[in-house]
């Protein structure tokens, strides 16, 4: 691949996990969401919108790491992956989650910018995983759940967008 497709890659790459395009993106999903509703579940679903953005917190963390730490040990399945509380422990839980997917979504978006990274090659660890793959992934995670959040929003009666 010539350097002018690899360039147009990674900039879709990075547009694709931040910039929401034909749909919402996360920022809009949990912005001005009444903390009184981020632990409630609705009737007949498993999960809060805190139990959604915690997980998605704690798998773009995991794909992080994963891509960048040849050393790191991945939380277990699926028990690690999901908080059993349904509502934060205080706001500054909440913030910190917040804080915490835009600051590893920021970092990976570094690694796919950096030309020196190759996006196609099998990471050291895994079984063939690349950056692309990680990047792919972590977008796709991030939209699927995004729109759960959304639906929730709706089902509690706190989407007005």
């Amino acid at each position: 691949m010539n350097n002018s497709n690899d360039d147009t890659l990674r900039a879709h790459l990075i547009d694709l996990m931040v910039g929401g395009n034909a749909h919402a993106t996360f920022d809009d999903a949990v912005a001005d969401l009444p903390a009184n509703l981020r632990g409630s579940v609705p009737q007949g679903l498993p999960y809060s919108i805190w139990q959604l953005v915690d997980h998605i917190r704690i798998a773009q963390w995991d794909i992080l790491e994963f891509t960048k730490d040849q050393e790191h040990q991945s939380p277990k399945w699926p028990d690690e992956y999901w908080p059993k509380e349904a509502e934060p422990e205080n706001e500054a839980a909440w913030n910190d989650a917040l804080k915490q997917i835009e600051a590893d979504k920021e970092e990976f978006v570094g690694i796919i910018s950096n030309p020196n990274n190759n996006l196609y090659q099998a990471l050291p660890k895994g079984d063939g995983q690349s950056i692309l793959r990680e990047a792919l992934l972590i977008a796709d995670h991030l939209a699927y759940h995004t729109a759960e959040i959304i639906v929730l929003r709706r089902l509690l009666g706190a989407w007005k967008k």
